[in-house]
Formats: structure tokens, sequence, C-alpha cells
């Protein structure tokens, strides 16, 4: 398995904020989540196999905490490779190339 770095901007709705905050902070390690209106904006920077893999891993341990959690993310790789999801699902990929 081949660690690579992403960077990470999600909104992240739930039906009780307060059960899911730890769970965030405890899960972004460097990055900040800054409670907006009625759900939290997060900004951050993760190391993982694969944007699909944080995504899933994020989602799952935020709804364990709150069944009805959402999650719309956008992972960055190094590699110029963008992934939007929602929930778990894979809604979009883009590649930026190297300008020529």
């Amino acid at each position: 398995m081949v660690s690579r770095h992403f960077r990470v901007v999600a909104r992240v709705s739930s039906s009780n904020l307060k059960a899911i905050k730890p769970v965030l902070e405890q899960a972004i390690k460097t990055g900040s989540v800054k409670e907006a209106g009625n759900e939290f904006v997060v900004e951050a920077e993760m190391d993982g196999e694969s944007a699909k893999e944080l995504n899933r891993s994020l989602l799952s341990a935020l709804r364990r905490a709150e069944k009805k959690t959402r999650l719309r993310a956008e992972w960055a790789s190094d590699d110029g490779t963008t992934q939007k999801f929602f929930d778990y699902v894979l809604k979009k990929t883009t590649k930026t190339g190297p300008s020529a």
C-alpha cells in the first residue's frame, strides 16, 4: 500500500452536530473544523491509500456517532487529481495536467 497526500474541503451536516464534533476533531489532525450554521466546514490534509478510502473511513466514523450524517467532500491529491464525493458515492473526477 502506497500512502498518498490529499487535501480535503468538505461540508458535514447532521441531525446532531454535538455528537459528530468530537469525531471530526479527532479525525482531522492537520487542518480546521469550523461550524457554519447547521453544518461543519472542514479543510484538512490527510494521508492515505486513496481518496475513496479516506472518504469512506471518515464518513463511517461520523455515522457511528450519528447515523443521519451527510458528507460532501472534495479530495485533491498532489498528482493533480480531484475527486468529489457525496456520502460514499464518487460524483466526479478531474485531472489537471501540467501547463504547456
